[in-house]
């Protein structure tokens, strides 16, 4: 088997399995419950929210563990959102993913193009942002083709509209949101040099497990629960404490955080070789995305008169595992609306591959996919 499709889902770090065993079956104990075996629990689970908070330069109390990002962004856009629909229009672009996409119309939202590299343009984003504007949620790094947004500089536009807004005595609060799933391990994640008021991340990207995520909730935002029950983390997120998965996530982002500048250029170079190989053997073939600014891990291609989906099929056969987009794209059939966002005609679209490496890519698999990608791509092509 050769995965090459991290960036739907990553393995569970053997470290990060041992750490979380003991809570599935000797330490079950409902954190809430008063005697002394769930206050240990309890200590764990808070030691766990510390650890998360430090990896990303967050207090504890700005920490809201989920169910994941999917969660987390609709905690994000929707708990931000106010009765006052005049109030809840949100700026977002049009290659976020679908859990932005979705959340953010239901309340109202204007969708900002990009270019053909997948970056947003400040000046458009600056013109965009009304006094009704109340969340700006732009992705750090897309899903589908890797591109990095640089978030700063949105967060130095956002200050500088409060300070207008300020000045006219406009009271709508203003706010940035970034889903950063795809980022942690790979980029820094720290939310005070990013400039953030809230951020998503999810654990299974990032060699965590699955359905567990946070959503960081700086102090001051003006946010309610989406999930109401018995006021688990500080009412925003009812229902008993996963802390298997707190204890699981903290270890994992920790780990990715320390590996991160060392993975990120061994992946790179990885990537790059690959590259290097496709753009020789298929020379009609686009390299989608920013090539300078994205994902040290992501090479997402088009080459003409190409079926993916059969492409997906036959390394399948092979033994070879990567994606045509996003997983849940490719579930359920659609066309990619971000390769379609940067201007790819529907040939081209259809014809893209996503590759998506990580801890376990080795230079030896990539050796081994180079012949069998190649024979692949011809063979579909003469069918085409």
């Amino acid at each position: 088997m050769i995965y090459l499709d991290y960036a739907a889902a990553t393995p569970v770090d053997k470290k990060v399995a041992r750490a979380m065993q003991p809570f599935f079956a000797e330490q079950f104990f409902n954190p809430s419950a008063s005697y002394g075996a769930a206050r240990e629990v309890r200590a764990a689970y808070a030691d766990a929210k510390h650890r998360l908070a430090q990896t990303i330069g967050a207090r504890p109390a700005e920490v809201v563990l989920t169910a994941g990002a999917t969660e987390s962004i609709n905690l994000a856009i929707l708990g931000t959102a106010t009765e006052n629909p005049s109030a809840n229009t949100v700026v977002t672009t049009a290659i976020e993913h679908a859990a932005v996409l979705r959340a953010a119309r239901t309340v109202g939202a204007e969708i900002l193009p990009v270019d053909e590299r997948g970056r947003i343009d400040p000046d458009e984003l600056y013109l965009a942002i009304s006094d009704d504007t109340r969340l700006i949620s732009v992705g750090y790094a897309n899903n589908e083709i890797g591109t990095v947004q640089n978030i700063r500089q949105i967060a130095e536009i956002i200050q500088e509209i409060r300070a207008e807004r300020a000045e006219r005595d406009v009271r709508n609060p203003l706010w940035l949101h970034t889903d950063a799933s795809q980022a942690a391990g790979l980029l820094d994640i720290n939310v005070a040099r990013l400039g953030v008021d809230l951020m998503s991340l999810n654990a299974g990207k990032c060699y965590g497990p699955k359905q567990v995520g946070l959503l960081y909730v700086r102090a001051g935002v003006e946010i309610r629960p989406l999930i109401h029950g018995g006021g688990q983390e500080m009412g925003l997120r009812s229902g008993t404490e996963n802390v298997a998965g707190a204890v699981g996530f903290a270890l994992a982002l920790e780990i990715a955080e320390k590996k991160r500048k060392s993975e990120a250029k061994r992946l790179a170079t990885l990537r790059d070789d690959l590259e290097k190989y496709i753009t020789r053997e298929f020379p009609e073939a686009i390299i989608n995305g920013d090539r300078k600014q994205r994902l040290a891990n992501f090479l997402n291609f088009s080459v003409p008169r190409l079926d993916a989906e059969r492409a997906v099929f036959a390394l399948d056969q092979r033994g070879v595992y990567l994606a045509t987009g996003s997983a849940c794209a490719a579930n359920k059939g659609t066309r990619s609306h971000v390769l379609t966002a940067i201007g790819l005609s529907p040939e081209l679209a259809d014809g893209s591959l996503r590759i998506s490496l990580g801890r376990g890519t080795t230079t030896a698999e990539i050796s081994q996919l180079k012949p069998i990608l190649k024979e692949v791509i011809k063979n579909e092509q003469k069918l085409s």
